[in-house]
Protein backbone atom coordinates (compact mmCIF):
# COMPACT_ATOMS: atom_id res chain seq x y z
CA UNK A 1 0.00 0.00 0.00
CA UNK A 2 1.02 3.47 -0.96
CA UNK A 3 0.34 5.85 2.07
CA UNK A 4 -0.13 9.92 0.63
CA UNK A 5 -0.23 12.97 2.51
CA UNK A 6 -1.63 15.74 -0.06
CA UNK A 7 -3.99 16.55 -2.62
CA UNK A 8 -1.40 16.89 -5.11
CA UNK A 9 0.26 13.50 -4.64
CA UNK A 10 -2.94 11.89 -4.42
CA UNK A 11 -4.39 13.32 -7.36
CA UNK A 12 -1.06 12.67 -9.25
CA UNK A 13 -1.28 8.95 -8.36
CA UNK A 14 -4.47 8.53 -9.33
CA UNK A 15 -4.34 9.83 -12.80
CA UNK A 16 -1.43 7.47 -13.68
CA UNK A 17 -3.46 4.64 -12.46
CA UNK A 18 -6.32 3.01 -15.01
CA UNK A 19 -8.24 1.08 -13.14
CA UNK A 20 -12.24 0.39 -12.56
CA UNK A 21 -13.93 0.54 -10.58
CA UNK A 22 -12.44 2.72 -7.74
CA UNK A 23 -13.52 1.98 -4.46
CA UNK A 24 -12.95 4.50 -1.49
CA UNK A 25 -13.50 4.19 2.21
CA UNK A 26 -13.52 7.33 4.24
CA UNK A 27 -12.41 6.70 7.67
CA UNK A 28 -11.57 9.09 10.61
CA UNK A 29 -8.86 6.67 11.83
CA UNK A 30 -8.70 4.67 15.85
CA UNK A 31 -9.57 1.81 12.80
CA UNK A 32 -11.46 -1.21 14.51
CA UNK A 33 -12.85 -4.37 12.74
CA UNK A 34 -15.86 -2.59 11.31
CA UNK A 35 -13.93 -0.56 9.59
CA UNK A 36 -11.37 -3.23 8.00
CA UNK A 37 -14.39 -5.27 6.90
CA UNK A 38 -15.69 -2.28 4.91
CA UNK A 39 -11.86 -2.03 3.52
CA UNK A 40 -12.44 -6.19 2.19
CA UNK A 41 -15.45 -5.18 1.02
CA UNK A 42 -14.14 -2.52 -1.12
CA UNK A 43 -10.91 -4.66 -2.12
CA UNK A 44 -13.31 -7.69 -2.76
CA UNK A 45 -15.33 -5.46 -5.43
CA UNK A 46 -12.45 -2.79 -7.03
CA UNK A 47 -9.17 -3.02 -8.19
CA UNK A 48 -8.03 0.14 -6.53
CA UNK A 49 -9.03 0.87 -3.59
CA UNK A 50 -8.46 4.79 -0.99
CA UNK A 51 -8.96 4.44 2.08
CA UNK A 52 -9.00 8.04 3.65
CA UNK A 53 -7.71 8.66 7.74
CA UNK A 54 -8.78 11.83 9.14
CA UNK A 55 -10.39 13.32 12.08
CA UNK A 56 -12.55 16.47 10.41
CA UNK A 57 -13.23 18.83 12.93
CA UNK A 58 -15.87 20.58 10.85
CA UNK A 59 -18.37 17.82 12.35
CA UNK A 60 -17.54 17.98 15.98
CA UNK A 61 -19.80 20.55 17.63
CA UNK A 62 -18.42 19.63 20.94
CA UNK A 63 -14.57 20.28 20.75
CA UNK A 64 -14.06 18.75 23.79
CA UNK A 65 -14.85 15.40 21.94
CA UNK A 66 -12.93 16.75 19.32
CA UNK A 67 -9.91 16.83 21.32
CA UNK A 68 -10.47 13.66 23.02
CA UNK A 69 -11.06 11.44 19.77
CA UNK A 70 -8.55 8.71 19.47
CA UNK A 71 -6.08 9.17 17.02
CA UNK A 72 -4.10 6.06 16.11
CA UNK A 73 -2.08 6.54 12.75
CA UNK A 74 0.46 3.66 13.74
CA UNK A 75 -2.21 0.75 14.86
CA UNK A 76 -4.37 1.84 11.94
CA UNK A 77 -1.73 1.14 9.28
CA UNK A 78 -0.80 -2.04 10.67
CA UNK A 79 -4.27 -2.66 10.31
CA UNK A 80 -4.82 -2.17 7.04
CA UNK A 81 -0.82 -3.52 5.83
CA UNK A 82 -2.62 -6.85 5.48
CA UNK A 83 -5.95 -6.12 3.86
CA UNK A 84 -4.74 -3.37 1.09
CA UNK A 85 -2.61 -4.23 -2.06
CA UNK A 86 0.39 -2.94 -3.53
CA UNK A 87 -0.95 -0.39 -5.39
CA UNK A 88 -3.77 0.98 -2.88
CA UNK A 89 -3.79 3.70 -1.01
CA UNK A 90 -3.64 5.35 2.24
CA UNK A 91 -4.39 8.97 2.24
CA UNK A 92 -3.24 10.87 5.67
CA UNK A 93 -3.99 14.42 5.08
CA UNK A 94 -3.83 17.68 7.64
CA UNK A 95 -6.41 20.27 7.85
CA UNK A 96 -4.61 22.48 5.77
CA UNK A 97 -5.40 19.94 2.99
CA UNK A 98 -8.71 19.30 3.15
CA UNK A 99 -9.91 22.96 4.00
CA UNK A 100 -6.91 24.91 2.37
CA UNK A 101 -9.58 28.21 2.53
CA UNK A 102 -12.44 27.94 4.99
CA UNK A 103 -14.92 25.65 4.26
CA UNK A 104 -18.95 28.00 4.65
CA UNK A 105 -20.87 26.21 2.60
CA UNK A 106 -24.17 25.23 4.09
CA UNK A 107 -26.50 22.39 3.24
CA UNK A 108 -30.33 21.11 3.96
CA UNK A 109 -30.12 17.42 3.97
CA UNK A 110 -33.82 17.45 4.50
CA UNK A 111 -35.75 15.54 7.11
CA UNK A 112 -32.76 13.33 7.00
CA UNK A 113 -30.67 16.50 8.24
CA UNK A 114 -33.07 17.79 10.98
CA UNK A 115 -33.98 14.69 13.32
CA UNK A 116 -32.45 12.50 15.41
CA UNK A 117 -28.37 13.07 15.77
CA UNK A 118 -28.81 16.78 13.91
CA UNK A 119 -31.21 17.47 17.30
CA UNK A 120 -28.27 16.46 19.49
CA UNK A 121 -25.74 17.59 17.23
CA UNK A 122 -25.74 20.77 15.78
CA UNK A 123 -23.89 21.55 13.12
CA UNK A 124 -22.86 17.72 12.52
CA UNK A 125 -24.29 16.65 9.51
CA UNK A 126 -23.16 19.85 7.64
CA UNK A 127 -19.33 19.23 8.48
CA UNK A 128 -20.24 15.90 7.55
CA UNK A 129 -21.31 17.22 4.01
CA UNK A 130 -18.43 19.60 3.76
CA UNK A 131 -15.72 16.46 4.23
CA UNK A 132 -17.34 14.17 1.96
CA UNK A 133 -17.78 16.46 -0.69
CA UNK A 134 -14.09 17.32 -0.23
CA UNK A 135 -12.83 13.74 -0.33
CA UNK A 136 -15.14 12.79 -3.05
CA UNK A 137 -13.82 15.68 -5.20
CA UNK A 138 -10.35 15.11 -4.46
CA UNK A 139 -10.24 11.16 -5.23
CA UNK A 140 -13.32 11.00 -7.87
CA UNK A 141 -14.41 7.30 -6.58
CA UNK A 142 -16.77 5.01 -8.19
CA UNK A 143 -17.63 4.02 -4.86
CA UNK A 144 -17.80 4.13 -1.78
CA UNK A 145 -18.64 1.88 1.37
CA UNK A 146 -19.73 3.90 4.53
CA UNK A 147 -20.83 1.50 7.77
CA UNK A 148 -24.72 0.72 8.36
CA UNK A 149 -23.49 1.93 12.74
CA UNK A 150 -23.63 5.23 11.55
CA UNK A 151 -27.34 5.20 10.00
CA UNK A 152 -28.28 8.86 9.16
CA UNK A 153 -24.98 9.60 7.99
CA UNK A 154 -25.83 7.21 5.87
CA UNK A 155 -28.69 8.31 4.51
CA UNK A 156 -27.22 12.10 4.57
CA UNK A 157 -24.57 11.33 2.29
CA UNK A 158 -26.85 9.58 0.30
CA UNK A 159 -28.91 12.91 0.32
CA UNK A 160 -25.12 14.77 -1.19
CA UNK A 161 -24.66 12.52 -3.96
CA UNK A 162 -27.86 12.82 -5.15
CA UNK A 163 -27.74 16.97 -4.45
CA UNK A 164 -24.56 17.40 -6.33
CA UNK A 165 -24.97 15.05 -8.89
CA UNK A 166 -21.81 12.94 -8.31
CA UNK A 167 -22.07 9.48 -10.10
CA UNK A 168 -20.41 7.51 -7.17
CA UNK A 169 -22.54 4.53 -5.83
CA UNK A 170 -22.76 4.59 -2.01
CA UNK A 171 -22.80 1.28 0.06
CA UNK A 172 -23.81 0.54 3.16
CA UNK A 173 -22.27 -2.59 4.68
CA UNK A 174 -24.05 -4.15 8.32
CA UNK A 175 -23.15 -3.19 11.36
CA UNK A 176 -20.07 -5.57 12.93
CA UNK A 177 -20.30 -6.32 16.90
CA UNK A 178 -18.45 -7.11 19.45
CA UNK A 179 -18.55 -10.90 21.19
CA UNK A 180 -21.53 -9.32 23.45
CA UNK A 181 -23.50 -7.21 20.93
CA UNK A 182 -22.06 -4.11 21.50
CA UNK A 183 -21.88 -2.33 18.25
CA UNK A 184 -18.03 -1.57 17.21
CA UNK A 185 -16.92 1.99 17.45
CA UNK A 186 -13.53 3.99 18.06
CA UNK A 187 -15.41 5.69 20.98
CA UNK A 188 -15.28 2.01 22.76
CA UNK A 189 -11.91 2.36 23.67
CA UNK A 190 -13.13 5.41 25.95
CA UNK A 191 -15.28 3.70 27.84
CA UNK A 192 -15.34 3.53 31.65
CA UNK A 193 -14.57 -0.07 32.40
CA UNK A 194 -18.10 -0.12 34.56
CA UNK A 195 -19.82 1.33 31.16
CA UNK A 196 -18.27 -1.25 28.76
CA UNK A 197 -19.77 -3.75 30.99
CA UNK A 198 -23.21 -2.48 30.77
CA UNK A 199 -23.15 -1.00 27.05
CA UNK A 200 -24.42 -4.31 25.25
CA UNK A 201 -27.79 -4.02 27.19
CA UNK A 202 -28.45 -1.78 24.06
CA UNK A 203 -28.18 -4.00 21.65
CA UNK A 204 -29.71 -6.28 23.47
CA UNK A 205 -32.78 -4.00 24.14
CA UNK A 206 -33.28 -2.80 20.72
CA UNK A 207 -33.47 -6.57 19.34
CA UNK A 208 -35.99 -7.53 21.70
CA UNK A 209 -37.77 -4.68 20.95
CA UNK A 210 -37.99 -5.13 17.06
CA UNK A 211 -39.41 -8.87 18.08
CA UNK A 212 -42.26 -7.00 20.42
CA UNK A 213 -43.00 -5.38 17.00
CA UNK A 214 -45.97 -7.04 15.90
CA UNK A 215 -47.72 -7.07 18.86
CA UNK A 216 -47.15 -3.82 20.53
CA UNK A 217 -47.06 -0.11 18.84
CA UNK A 218 -44.58 1.90 18.88
CA UNK A 219 -45.09 4.22 22.17
CA UNK A 220 -44.97 0.69 24.51
CA UNK A 221 -41.75 -0.10 22.54
CA UNK A 222 -40.17 3.30 23.41
CA UNK A 223 -41.20 2.83 26.77
CA UNK A 224 -40.24 -0.61 26.81
CA UNK A 225 -36.32 0.46 25.60
CA UNK A 226 -35.85 3.68 27.56
CA UNK A 227 -36.76 1.86 30.89
CA UNK A 228 -34.92 -1.35 30.54
CA UNK A 229 -31.27 0.51 29.18
CA UNK A 230 -31.59 3.09 32.07
CA UNK A 231 -32.73 0.53 34.97
CA UNK A 232 -29.00 -0.56 34.50
CA UNK A 233 -27.93 2.29 35.66
CA UNK A 234 -25.02 4.98 34.23
CA UNK A 235 -26.83 4.66 30.66
CA UNK A 236 -29.47 7.51 29.54
CA UNK A 237 -31.31 7.27 26.46
CA UNK A 238 -30.82 10.37 24.54
CA UNK A 239 -33.36 9.27 21.76
CA UNK A 240 -34.56 6.06 20.21
CA UNK A 241 -36.76 6.78 16.80
CA UNK A 242 -38.14 4.09 14.53
CA UNK A 243 -37.83 5.60 10.91
CA UNK A 244 -38.08 4.82 7.49
CA UNK A 245 -34.50 4.29 5.35
CA UNK A 246 -34.99 6.98 2.85
CA UNK A 247 -36.39 10.27 4.88
CA UNK A 248 -35.87 9.35 7.82
CA UNK A 249 -39.53 9.93 8.59
CA UNK A 250 -40.46 9.20 12.35
CA UNK A 251 -43.34 6.26 13.41
CA UNK A 252 -45.51 7.66 15.83
CA UNK A 253 -47.59 4.23 15.48
CA UNK A 254 -46.84 1.39 13.12
CA UNK A 255 -49.98 2.04 11.17
CA UNK A 256 -47.98 4.66 9.68
CA UNK A 257 -45.77 1.41 8.20
CA UNK A 258 -45.80 2.00 4.36
CA UNK A 259 -45.53 -1.45 1.90
CA UNK A 260 -42.14 -1.35 -0.10
CA UNK A 261 -40.05 0.52 2.52
CA UNK A 262 -37.66 -0.55 5.59
CA UNK A 263 -37.70 0.63 9.39
CA UNK A 264 -34.89 1.24 11.04
CA UNK A 265 -34.89 1.70 15.04
CA UNK A 266 -32.30 3.92 15.82
CA UNK A 267 -30.55 4.78 19.26
CA UNK A 268 -28.50 7.29 20.87
CA UNK A 269 -26.97 6.20 24.99
CA UNK A 270 -24.89 8.40 27.40
CA UNK A 271 -22.72 5.77 28.78
CA UNK A 272 -20.87 7.90 31.56
CA UNK A 273 -19.18 10.33 29.22
CA UNK A 274 -19.69 8.24 25.85
CA UNK A 275 -22.00 8.65 23.61
CA UNK A 276 -23.00 5.52 21.82
CA UNK A 277 -25.41 4.71 18.49
CA UNK A 278 -26.66 2.02 17.58
CA UNK A 279 -29.91 0.56 15.11
CA UNK A 280 -31.48 -2.27 14.26
CA UNK A 281 -34.14 -3.26 11.46
CA UNK A 282 -37.83 -3.27 12.44
CA UNK A 283 -39.98 -6.38 10.84
CA UNK A 284 -42.58 -5.23 8.36
CA UNK A 285 -46.10 -5.24 9.80
CA UNK A 286 -49.16 -7.03 8.61
CA UNK A 287 -51.64 -3.62 8.61
CA UNK A 288 -49.11 -1.55 6.14
CA UNK A 289 -51.10 0.47 3.78
CA UNK A 290 -49.71 1.75 0.41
Amino acid sequence: MKIIKTVREIRELLMTIDLKPSGFVPTMGALHQGHISLVRKAVNKCPIVIVSIYVNPAQFNDREDLKNYPRTIGSDLELLSPVLRENDIVFTPDDDEIYPVADTREFDFGNAGKVMEALHRPGHFNGVGRVVSRLFEIVQPDVAFFGMKDFQQLAVVRELVRQLGYRIKIEGNPIIREPDGLAMSSRNTLLEPEMRQKAPVIYRTISKAAQMMPDKDVPEIKDYIVNTIEKSGGLKVEYFEIVDDKKLVALSKKGEMKKNRHYFGCIAVRAGKIRLIDNIEFPPVMNQKG
